[in-house]
C-alpha cells in the first residue's frame, strides 16, 4: 500500500503501535489489523527526517510483508474472473501471470513513490495523521497529502514523490512485462490513475482508522457486570 505524505499532530486517542519508533522513525501499526501501515504516524509532532536507508528498509518490510502475498492473490484471482489484460490468458498459467503482475506493480510503485523519489528529492514520504476536525476537513486533508508533501527539512511541497513516482512505476511496468497489446499511452495513464485513485483511498482510510480501531475495540470489550 502506498504513499506519504506531510500534516499535522493528531488528537484522536493513541495506540502504541501507531506512535513512531524513536529509533526507525515510523510505526508499526496495521490497518484492519493486518495490512501494513508502516508509514503511517499518529500523534506525531516533529520527527527527525528519515535516512535514505530508512525509507529503503521499511517500503522492504511493507513490500515483503507476509500479508502482501495473499493480497495479491487476491486481486490476481479478480482480474482473473474479470479477464482484465487477456493477453494473459486463462488457466493456471494465467493466473500466475496476474500475481506476478500484481505483485511487481505494487512493489515496484511502493519503492518509486516511497523510497526512491523521497530519498533523491529529500521528501518525507510518512503519511502524519490529522485526527481533529469534521468527517470533511478530514477528508480533504487526507487527499491533499496526495498532492502535498513535507520535505525532509520539514517544509510543505507539491508531492513529486506520489505523482511523478506513480507515473515512473505505470511506465515501467506498462512497457516491460505487461501483455504486449496494452503496450500503450492509454494504457499507461490509465494505470497511473488506478495507482493514484488507490493511493487517494487508501490515504483516507488510514486518517480514520484510529476512529474505526477505536470503535472496533470498545465492541470487544466484555460489558461490566452490576455489583
Amino acid at each position: 500500500m502506498g504513499s506519504s505524505k506531510g500534516g499535522e499532530r493528531s488528537n484522536a486517542d493513541p495506540d502504541p503501535k501507531a506512535e513512531p519508533n524513536p529509533q526507525s522513525g515510523t510505526s508499526n501499526d496495521r490497518l484492519f489489523y493486518t495490512l501494513p501501515n508502516f508509514l503511517t504516524v499518529q500523534n506525531a509532532g516533529s520527527l527527525p527526517p528519515l535516512t535514505t536507508s530508512q525509507k529503503f528498509k521499511v517500503v522492504a518490510r511493507t513490500s515483503f510483508d507476509y500479508v502482501e502475498y495473499p493480497w495479491y492473490g487476491v486481486l490476481a484471482g479478480i482480474s482473473q474472473a474479470e479477464n482484465s489484460e487477456r493477453g494473459y490468458g486463462q488457466g493456471a498459467a494465467g493466473y500466475g501471470k496476474r500475481y506476478g503482475a500484481a505483485f511487481a506493480d505494487g512493489t515496484i510503485e511502493n519503492f518509486m513513490t516511497g523510497a526512491i523519489l523521497p530519498s533523491l528529492l529529500r521528501e518525507d514520504p510518512r503519511f502524519y495523521q490529522s485526527g481533529t476536525g469534521t468527517f470533511w476537513r478530514r477528508t480533504g486533508y487526507a487527499i491533499s497529502r496526495i498532492f502535498v508533501t513535507r520535505t525532509d527539512s520539514g517544509n510543505e511541497r507539491f508531492n513529486y514523490s506520489e505523482i511523478v513516482g506513480s507515473a515512473l512505476a505505470a511506465g515501467i511496468s506498462t512497457y516491460s512485462y505487461h501483455p504486449r497489446s496494452d503496450r500503450n499511452l492509454p494504457n499507461t495513464l490509465s494505470v497511473w490513475g488506478s495507482m493514484v485513485g488507490y493511493d487517494t483511498l487508501t490515504i483516507v482510510v488510514k486518517e480514520f482508522w484510529p476512529d474505526i480501531r477505536r470503535k472496533i475495540s470498545h465492541k470487544q470489550q466484555p460489558e461490566a457486570f452490576a455489583p
